[in-house]
């Protein structure tokens, strides 16, 4: 099927008869889409395109990731070369209204922040007058700076590069003094791209609100509720605590959320023209929503991020599983 009548399809079917989920994917970039050493990609991204193969195949595996930068992402899916983007992409009105694209959801809670050398000495973002700025082309990050600085009377010159890699490789180098991005994208930045990420650190201000989430096309219903589902049965899934070691003895469980969750009890694979395992082989294959968290950007990985705003509602934070009933 061509890249142009698949946009135009049912995606859900589509995708059914290919037997491969096709997913957005940042070009790399540690902890969320990046691959390892085997050349496997793994992230917390990478695990939403994995739980969403898992739940509409079967099999976490029958994915492909499809590296993207950003000025090509929304591209890439209006024209059906992918069936959904998970690339760090900020929710935002414009994006969900103007762009043929829909949010399915929120998968990370994030907002823009100040990567810099500690040899500058600046505490603060508000102490930036007159600082050379590294940013990416494409992204929401451009309009939030100039906003914020106009709001807080900082002058700056802005360094704006196509390629990520590009602007990174240009902050190493010292040809900006600052790089800002996502908070979470300057932690793996720091760890994973500086020589001697002790030299630097994040400033305290955080100057946006990004929530980050998968998009699918818009008028696509039936796949909407297929990505949309597959992260809340992950997020919904944690707050039951059913995981990947516990999930078959879960089976038995007397809960009747985890009944449905699982398929033990159907109808919510029906409803979503999948499998009624579907929210069992997500959990079996990838893990409720904390287990990709730490294995990916928490404590079990080297960004060490806290669980902060992306911690369960009853632990303070704002990943609240809506009811699969």
């Amino acid at each position: 099927m061509s890249g142009v009548s698949a946009a135009h399809a049912d995606t859900l079917d589509v995708v059914k008869q290919r037997g491969v989920v096709h997913c957005g994917v940042t070009t790399g970039f540690a902890g969320f889409s990046a691959p390892d050493a085997k050349g496997e990609w793994q992230g917390l991204d990478i695990d939403l395109c994995r739980a969403v193969a898992a739940a509409t195949l079967g099999d976490a595996k029958k994915y492909k990731a499809v590296p993207l930068n950003a000025q090509q992402r929304f591209t890439a899916l209006q024209s059906g070369e992918i069936d959904l983007l998970a690339r760090n992409t900020t929710v935002t009105q414009q994006r969900d209204t103007a762009l043929g694209a829909i949010s399915a959801g929120v998968n990370f809670y994030d907002g823009q922040g100040f990567l810099v050398q500690k040899s500058l000495g600046v505490n603060s973002a508000k102490e930036l007058n007159g600082a050379s700025v590294c940013m990416q082309t494409g992204t929401s990050n451009e309009n939030t700076m100039a906003d914020w600085a106009r709001a807080n009377k900082v002058d700056y010159k802005p360094v704006v590069i196509e390629q990520f890699n590009e602007v990174v490789n240009a902050f190493a180098a010292g040809r900006c003094d600052v790089f800002t991005t996502d908070a979470s994208g300057l932690a793996s930045i720091r760890i994973s791209k500086l020589s001697n990420p002790d030299d630097y650190q994040v400033l305290p201000e955080i100057i946006s609100k990004e929530p980050l989430g998968p998009f699918v096309r818009q008028g696509d219903d039936r796949w909407l509720n297929v990505v949309k589902w597959t992260l809340q049965a992950m997020i919904g899934a944690e707050e039951l605590g059913i995981t990947s070691d516990n999930v078959d003895e879960q089976l038995k469980s007397t809960n009747p959320n985890v009944l449905r969750l699982l398929g033990v009890t159907e109808g919510a694979g029906k409803n979503l023209g999948v499998d009624e395992k579907w929210g069992y082989n997500i959990i079996k294959q990838v893990g409720n929503y904390g287990e990709s968290f730490e294995r990916n950007v928490g404590q079990g990985s080297p960004l060490k991020i806290q669980r902060g705003l992306n911690a369960q509602w009853t632990d303070g934070g704002l990943m609240y599983g809506l009811p699969i009933r």
